[in-house]
């Protein structure tokens, strides 16, 4: 069974960083995209990052100068994706999930994570 296993998010003052780190467990033979998504109170949900396997990235217009995403390469069938959160926001605050989208058993997949919570102090 694949899954994706989350870790990093926080409490951090306004200004602070964090780092999120998502990991894919099971057996998944590569990843085409991982990236991270935002759901802020009685809003849907939005793209954050993302970053394609040949390295491409993509990110919110909001966060582009702020955050970092990285490392989707392979590394013994574990295909993990990092973002680095810098001078956060309090509007922020928010459930950040990760997205990925896997070549399983030879088929294109999408796989999203259980969240993790980002809390900014003002």
């Amino acid at each position: 069974q694949v899954q994706l296993v989350e870790s990093g998010g926080g409490l951090v003052q306004a200004g602070g960083s964090l780092r999120l780190s998502c990991a894919t467990s099971g057996d998944v033979l590569a990843a085409n995209t991982m990236g991270w998504y935002r759901t802020l109170p009685g809003k849907e949900r939005a793209l954050v990052a993302i970053m394609t396997s040949r390295g491409t990235t993509n990110y919110a217009f909001s966060v582009k100068d702020r955050f970092t995403i990285s490392d989707i390469s392979e590394d013994g069938a574990k295909n993990t994706v990092y973002l680095q959160m810098n001078n956060l926001k309090p509007e922020v605050t928010g459930v950040d999930v990760c997205h990925a989208a896997l070549i399983v058993f030879g088929y294109d997949s999408d796989f999203w994570g259980q969240g993790t919570q980002v809390t900014i102090s003002s």
